[in-house]
């Protein structure tokens, strides 16, 4: 498996229209979620830093594609946080064809992940979130965060709840998570690295 620094992580640049995407062959991995889920959380809790994706007072703030380059082995794609309620009609219109735009290439992304909330049954949002990343015809993994707020007897039927109301085949991983905790982080970054390794 290829090894990569972590810690050597830096801003690359947010993406607000197609000509803005790196097209420099390094693999990408892209993180989409809701926009309360915890998505940057998740990052920071991967990269062991603490607040190198910002972790915004206010959901719905990543209105860009953002690009953070990985050791300069690969790339950490952050998608824009979806379903957030208290935005333009217009805006929601310029993020559904930025992301289609990006979805629509699929010279992009070599893996794609999705963060839910391990609680709740996922939502019309989420739904439409993974049809995209079966569309794109990808690698993809679905990571259930905020495992630690879970009684363990509720671990189980929650993961196949969310199995279920995503239509994933048995060959998705689905990762359960807590970015308060690091749990699943090994699993995550094995996953990561094995995609990105294929591709260098």
């Amino acid at each position: 498996m290829v090894h990569v620094n972590l810690q050597k992580a830096e801003f690359v640049r947010s993406a607000a229209k197609t000509a803005d995407f790196p097209r420099d062959s390094l693999p990408q991995v892209a993180f989409a979620g809701r926009s309360n889920v915890g998505k940057s959380s998740v990052i920071n809790r991967l990269l062991g830093r603490k607040n190198f994706a910002r972790v915004g007072a206010a959901p719905g703030k990543t209105t860009h594609i953002n690009y953070f380059r990985i050791d300069g082995a690969f790339y950490l794609v952050d998608l824009p946080g979806y379903g957030y309620a208290k935005v333009s009609r217009a805006e929601k219109e310029r993020w559904g064809k930025l992301m289609e735009a990006w979805f629509a290439d699929s010279s992009l992304m070599t893996l794609g992940l999705q963060i839910v909330d391990a609680r709740h049954k996922p939502t019309a949002d989420d739904c439409t979130m993974a049809a995209f990343f079966k569309g794109s015809g990808r690698p993809f993994a679905v990571v259930a965060n905020k495992l630690d707020k879970l009684r363990r007897s509720d671990i189980a039927p929650n993961l196949a709840q969310i199995r279920n109301t995503l239509e994933l085949e048995e060959s998705v991983p689905l990762i359960p998570f807590s970015a308060e905790k690091g749990d699943g982080r090994q699993e995550l970054l094995n996953l990561i690295l094995e995609h990105v390794g294929e591709q260098l």
